[in-house]
């Protein structure tokens, strides 16, 4: 569970893509059973942990409106 204590000056351990290996292989869970809910700050979570970059290149209203409608953000 993440430190909420704004004092802290450390955050405890994240992964990122670069962390995992991952091998295909068979699985039992179904990928209706998976949740990759993220709470990104206070009432704010995201049903698809994904962010785009806060580039205008990147990420204008379109981008911005489809992140969102799958789940994810766009800054």
């Amino acid at each position: 569970m993440l430190n909420t204590d704004h004092n802290s000056k450390f955050l405890p351990e994240a992964l990122t893509f670069d962390d995992i290996l991952m091998v295909p292989a068979h699985s039992a869970v179904l990928p209706a059973d998976i949740n990759v809910r993220t709470r990104l700050a206070g009432d704010i979570y995201l049903n698809t942990p994904l962010i785009s970059a806060a580039m205008d290149t990147v990420t204008e209203s379109r981008m911005a409106i489809a992140m969102a409608r799958e789940g994810g953000i766009g800054v």
